[in-house]
């Protein structure tokens, strides 16, 4: 179940590194700590508002509730740290049942689980691929897709997701 928090804050970008990153290196040892893992950290723009997506996950699943003790959790470590110059919106939230595999970590996570697969530009004339996820070596995806193997740089992979057939 996914679930979500919003909250708007201000403070002011410091340093060089992506926002994401920054926040994923501080936030990951208090949702540990908490017994969740830290599925992800995006920091994007939709329209004129910004979002800080903060994804959580754990064996047993995420309820709204555990989304909530995250939030509250994490909201006075933001501040503190205070990595964001505009205003945004929090969002805590589970991966879903079809996630979104970005990492190194989710991708070997997944492996042998059917996954679609978009490309930035075309590979045999396709930009989108349905398979079973072989994992990633040195930068390479593998895909079989039938009895195709495909080995994609895992930069020329715009999107990456699991599949589940309801």
């Amino acid at each position: 179940m996914a679930c979500h928090s919003f909250f708007v804050v201000m403070g002011n970008m410091k340093g060089s590194k992506n926002i994401a990153e920054t926040v994923w290196e501080f936030l990951l040892p208090v949702v540990n700590q908490l017994g969740y893992y830290l599925w992800d950290v995006e920091y994007v723009k939709e329209g004129s508002e910004w979002y800080l997506r903060v994804t959580i996950d754990s064996e047993d699943g995420i309820t709204i509730d555990d989304c909530e003790v995250v939030h509250r959790a994490i909201d006075p470590v933001i501040d503190e740290h205070d990595p964001i110059e505009n205003s945004y919106h929090l969002e805590v939230s589970s991966p879903g049942i079809e996630r979104v595999l970005r990492t190194e970590e989710h991708i070997e996570a997944f492996a042998g689980e059917e996954v679609e697969v978009k490309l930035f530009a075309p590979l045999d004339g396709k930009k989108s691929f349905r398979g079973i996820l072989g994992g990633i070596k040195d930068g390479i995806v593998t895909v079989t897709v039938g009895d195709k193997e495909y080995e994609i740089e895992h930069k020329k992979i715009s999107r990456m997701t699991t599949v589940f057939d309801f």
